[in-house]
């Protein structure tokens, strides 16, 4: 099947790697990739976010099956100019993506369906300065704030500081875009990719991903830092609940409201005191989870995301999974999140191994591989137990070597020591 990957990231790069290795592939290619890709892949210099352009060169190449890594390209409607081609197209429609375009619709979307959810209020450019005071006394005293729209991971402020809290409100309103006011939700987060067609939902494995940008959960939220899977402190039966009580309303709401869902819901949930209740949705597979999750399935992922692109995801065989642990550890450069350095040069062991080193943010200068965004590498790990994935993803984050960069030293290390609790599970 010759396939065609839209993006240039560390999930892109997962996404290509999976698929080289299944035999469903036969030719691959991505566009317009990164320095990683191109080891697995022929890479193409187009925009990802131009239909026009995506349209042509899926016609040039004839691709069987479009491949949508990012959000932009969803919320630019890519995937509806595909299919109007007649291409098939692993993504959600422009419509269905508003589920992560706007989390005032997704909101929405989970009141309709009785999702449980985080309370929230939205403030627009129009707000009255009193409203805004009065919003902020009702959702403290830890604020989260979060831009409406796309932020690429980083539009959300967690903070006790209401005076924090009110400068990102702030921003975002003279920014001219609303924002969204939320109430805390307690427990770990789980992240968990469902591949979705209609109302057919099939859970990958459950991820953890770590947003802080330093050790024990400081610094800024990123887009993040590293993360695992499986999660061994998820309560038994735990991905079937989530698939149940969040993932299953959504696409059936989703149908009856005329714009079926069909390809990846992300699912964030915090697993609290009352559940799992949503935090957000992505409309496509998240970074860095992806790396991870991906390395341990042993089914076909082309004939899966074919499925979805088809419509014929019931009538596949049930995934299968190696019975390991993963971990991904990223690489991040000087002054991530903020304003990170590009153009520093990258060495080291396993920059050419999808199963070692992903790339994230990277180009060739010349010869030489230099850093081109934040988020560098995302460097993987794998083992009988998650210590082993862990430090199998550590050893090997020693041996590259990025001037300034820095990494997290406690990615998965708490639920390593079995220190992740679900405050009273009900």
């Amino acid at each position: 099947m010759k396939t065609l990957v839209l993006g240039s990231g560390g999930r892109e790069h997962a996404l290509v790697a999976a698929l080289h290795r299944d035999a469903h592939t036969t030719d691959l290619h991505c566009a317009p990739g990164n320095p990683g890709i191109a080891q697995l892949a022929t890479c193409h210099a187009v925009d990802a976010t131009d239909a026009t352009a995506v349209v042509a060169l899926a016609k040039e190449l004839g691709v069987e099956l479009a491949v949508i890594g990012p959000e932009a390209p969803l919320v630019a409607g890519v995937s509806d100019a595909l299919r109007e081609a007649g291409i098939a197209v692993f993504g959600p429609s422009q419509a269905a993506a508003r589920l992560e375009g706007s989390k005032a619709f997704a909101k929405e979307v989970m009141e309709a369906a009785g999702v449980p959810t985080a309370r929230a209020q939205a403030l627009h450019v129009d707000t009255r300065e009193e409203d805004i005071e009065a919003a902020l006394d009702a959702f403290g005293p830890t604020y989260v704030v979060k831009d409406d729209g796309l932020a690429g991971g980083k539009g959300v402020v967690v903070t006790p500081d209401r005076g924090q809290a009110r400068a990102h409100v702030d921003a975002v309103l003279a920014a001219g875009n609303p924002v969204l006011l939320e109430s805390f939700l307690d427990g770990p987060e789980v992240s968990l990719f469902c591949l979705v067609d209609g109302t057919t939902v099939v859970p990958l494995l459950p991820a953890q991903d770590h947003k802080r940008a330093y050790d024990n959960d400081e610094g800024p939220n990123t887009g993040g830092m590293g993360a695992y899977t499986p999660l061994p402190w998820l309560p038994e039966g735990g991905v079937e609940r989530i698939v149940r009580e969040i993932a299953q309303p959504v696409a059936e709401e989703m149908v009856r409201r005329g714009t079926p869902y069909q390809g990846l819901l992300y699912v964030g949930a915090a697993w609290g005191s009352a559940g799992p209740q949503v935090v957000e949705f992505n409309a496509r597979f998240g970074d860095p989870e992806t790396q991870p999750v991906l390395s341990l399935l042993r089914s076909s992922l082309g004939q899966a995301l074919h499925a979805v692109a088809t419509g014929t995801l019931s009538e596949i065989p049930a995934l299968e999974w190696e019975d390991a642990f993963a971990a991904t550890v990223v690489v991040a450069a000087e002054g991530y999140p903020e304003s990170p350095r590009k153009g520093d040069p990258i060495s080291g062991e396993g920059l050419n191994d999808a199963s070692q080193a992903i790339h994230a943010g990277t180009k060739l200068d010349g010869e030489q591989l230099v850093s081109a965004g934040g988020r560098v590498l995302s460097v993987m790990g794998k083992g009988k137990t998650l210590q082993d994935a862990l430090a199998a993803a550590y050893e090997r984050v020693d041996r590259i070597n990025l001037p300034g960069s820095f990494v997290r030293r406690d990615i998965g290390a708490k639920a390593a020591r079995g220190e992740v609790h679900i405050p009273s599970v009900q």
